[in-house]
């Protein structure tokens, strides 16, 4: 089924609004809601041209641990010759409007939207926007962690138009998820996945695991569970939610989809 992605506002709200947002950040979960995603808040890397982003998620003590996650807007013309500067980052690009131009590994690939692309450390790539009009896609980065006798898994590009949605078992085909490798594929140490739950669908008890989300709402509206507080959540919102943080979601009246970090496949690291 075709989709539509959110992707952040920009501009900036008229002198006559309201402060009515439902940003908040805790010790167990951030919302960042789409209204709030405004020009004044946009960055710039080095050796991007014509190229901003929202930082939505960083490292940063008590907050995200393992990961980076952008909405990158590059205008016609604009991307980077040399635009991952940490040789030990691993990355997932996916895009939510218009197309860019990948080069990765010396092939090119155009990801139009709902394009992804799987980044392993080390990979050799750039991207330009060749089009006419302004594209934007998340860039989700991570530290890839290195373990003795298992590869580094190789780079792909896939679309998750083309990809099948795996049903929950017992969910009648209303909550499942869209995954771009194998979950036992140890040679991987995060998955950026979409899930979808169909209207009226439920996460029907407390999530409650070691991994770190980050959520952002590609389409529908939903109540989700954070920590101790539901939340009203709509497309264009990201959250972010520790390690443990308990979690449970009812979908809305329409499909509700999000794509999803986690870090998976690892030891967990000890404080000696």
């Amino acid at each position: 089924m075709a989709s539509t992605y959110a992707s952040p506002p920009a501009g900036l709200p008229g002198q006559m609004s309201l402060h009515t947002g439902r940003a908040v950040f805790t010790e167990a979960y951030a919302l960042i809601p789409a209204g709030v995603m405004r020009d004044i808040v946009t960055s710039y890397l080095p050796h991007w041209r014509d190229t901003r982003l929202w930082v939505i998620a960083r490292p940063l003590s008590g907050f995200a641990e393992t990961f980076s996650q952008y909405i990158v807007e590059v205008l016609p013309g604009g991307g980077s010759e040399r635009p991952e500067q940490n040789p030990e980052a691993e990355g997932v690009l996916f895009v939510v409007a218009g197309q860019v131009t990948l080069t990765l590994a010396g092939e090119t690939h155009l990801l139009e939207e709902g394009g992804y692309a799987f980044l392993p450390p080390g990979a050799s790539w750039s991207l330009v926007n060749k089009s006419t009009a302004p594209a934007r896609f998340h860039w989700v980065r991570k530290r890839y962690e290195v373990v003795d006798g298992i590869e580094i898994p190789p780079p792909f590009v896939a679309n998750e138009q083309d990809e099948p949605i795996r049903w929950m078992p017992d969910t009648n085909q209303t909550w499942g998820t869209t995954r771009f490798v194998d979950p036992a594929d140890t040679r991987h140490d995060m998955h950026v996945n979409i899930v979808t739950l169909e209207p009226g669908a439920v996460i029907p008890f407390e999530e409650t695991h070691v991994m770190e989300h980050g959520l952002y709402v590609l389409e529908g509206k939903a109540v989700y569970r954070l920590n101790r507080d539901w939340v009203e959540v709509e497309a264009g919102d990201f959250m972010w939610l520790r390690a443990f943080c308990p979690q449970a979601c009812y979908a809305g009246p329409e499909r509700f989809r999000y794509l999803l970090y986690k870090d998976v496949n690892r030891h967990a690291k000890l404080p000696f």
